[in-house]
């Protein structure tokens, strides 16, 4: 039954990624978009000049449309300049997520963890990344501990309710 329901989710999470627009990235492989095969993470030869809020201002914008392997270049930039600031290690794993390079996200969760320790946003996004893995019980257990730190934060309740969803689609 979890089978059938994390390839719902799967197929449900891969709908909607391809039904959102996506910008042409550079950052894979035969041109292909972030959400195909080969995803990387981008070289950026100018990365080194820009401040940490130079870069935070471009990995957000590339963030926002889909270019993933810029992002996380950009974030991992804000992460070496700024190592005190959460939103960079949130951005770098948010993008080795959609990237799927959860080996990665991984460390810079366990990074972000030390840094502010158990915060509903850390939760929240380590739910989604075990959410993208098909992970969903894993996620879930994070969804809802983000939930108990933020009852009313409707990004968690919209996560929970996605793999409420994909639940009641596998039982159909």
């Amino acid at each position: 039954m979890l089978r059938r329901f994390a390839g719902s989710l799967r197929h449900t999470l891969l709908v909607a990624m391809l039904l959102t627009p996506l910008a042409g990235c550079s950052t894979t492989d035969f041109g292909l978009s972030s959400f195909g095969s080969g995803q990387k993470v981008a070289d950026l030869s100018n990365v080194n000049g820009l401040t940490a809020d130079e870069a935070l201002t471009q990995a957000r914008g590339h963030f926002k449309n889909s270019d993933f392997g810029y992002s996380a270049q950009l974030y991992k930039r804000v992460v070496e300049t700024s190592p005190k600031d959460p939103e960079g290690y949130i951005g770098l794993g948010a993008s080795y997520d959609r990237l799927g390079r959860f080996d990665l996200a991984d460390r810079v969760y366990a990074s972000l963890y030390q840094l502010t320790g158990g915060t509903a946003q850390y939760y929240n996004n380590l739910g989604y990344s075990y959410m993208l893995r098909g992970s969903l019980s894993t996620a879930l257990d994070n969804f809802r501990k983000a939930r108990s730190l933020e009852p009313d934060n409707a990004v968690i309740a919209n996560n929970i309710q996605l793999l409420s969803s994909a639940a009641a689609a596998s039982r159909a």
